[in-house]
């Protein structure tokens, strides 16, 4: 995989039922975090690794993230009228021009494998990424999409985030087996989802960053589905295996779980502690509310 990622995946489809009632209206993907909603952090990150085409997989009654990402003509003539410039550049640099935004409906639920699959008359053959914008990761250093960006055209192979979980929690996760792991990255020798602790061939799990050659997209057609119908990327990414190298690559930075409550609670404190203007104000509120509990 020498040729460098331009295409990213967002797989923004899910009905977010761990938020309900918040995601009855708005989509999981647009809960903010401090200033921004998910989906902007995970854009960020794909356009700092060299993405210029996002390719959003939605259903057909999700309009919010679309929403957000088109021009706003009315707010932003009245921000514009009322001098206010700052606010008017942030909201019209959600994208930088030479990005573009391409939406391709899921018109069923069938699966993560199913999303990725949908954005194969966009992705065509080439590498590309995905990401899913409820595993927040924070870094002060390069993001973790570009760093596996990095690996994967240095390495000439698709490149899989990972992070280490308790034994207990490996039945939460897809879960890789590798072969000389050097603490940043193995070549990936099997994948299973979702193993009981007794039968998990180790405690690297799994999380929402991928690099994948254009061949998956052949391999995921082929993919039976499995439990409750669902069409799995890790059955295709095992099968993948065979044919091709991966990668486990455990980034750089702090994954925050933004599909569970506390994930994004965790995330919002992470994030206000960084701002540059809440950082004095957060901590102070923070010690006191510590203080009073």
């Amino acid at each position: 995989m020498t040729q460098r990622i331009r295409k990213a995946v967002f797989p923004v489809a899910g009905l977010g039922t761990r938020f309900l009632p918040a995601t009855k209206t708005v989509p999981k993907e647009m809960l903010p975090v401090v200033d921004k909603p998910l989906i902007q952090y995970a854009v960020d990150e794909a356009i700092e690794a060299g993405c210029d085409t996002m390719v959003f997989v939605t259903n057909r009654y999700k309009h919010a993230v679309a929403d957000y990402f088109d021009k706003a003509y009315e707010l932003e003539q009245k921000l514009e009228k009322a001098g206010k410039s700052e606010l008017l550049a942030l909201i019209r640099d959600v994208l930088p021009r030479h990005v573009r935004a391409v939406f391709v409906t899921q018109t069923e639920a069938l699966g993560l494998g199913h999303a990725v699959l949908c954005a194969k008359p966009v992705i065509g053959n080439e590498p590309f990424a995905v990401l899913l914008a409820d595993d927040l990761i924070w870094n002060k250093g390069p993001g973790a999409l570009r760093q596996m960006a990095d690996c994967a055209e240095r390495e000439n192979a698709s490149v899989i985030a990972v992070q280490d979980v308790p034994r207990e929690q490996t039945g939460s996760y897809g879960i890789v087996a590798t072969e000389n792991f050097n603490h940043r990255q193995g070549v990936i020798s099997a994948i299973v989802e979702k193993p009981k602790p007794e039968v998990a061939p180790s405690n690297l799990a799994v999380v929402g960053r991928y690099v994948l050659s254009g061949r998956i997209f052949d391999l995921l057609e082929k993919t039976k589905p499995g439990a409750g119908g669902e069409i799995q990327l890790t059955d295709a990414i095992a099968a993948l295996l065979k044919e091709e190298k991966a990668l486990a690559y455990r980034f750089e930075g702090r994954r925050f779980d933004c599909g569970s409550r506390i994930g994004l609670i965790e995330a919002t404190i992470q994030y206000a502690l960084d701002h540059d203007d809440l950082a004095d104000a957060a901590r102070e509120y923070m010690t006191q509310a510590l203080k009073g509990s």
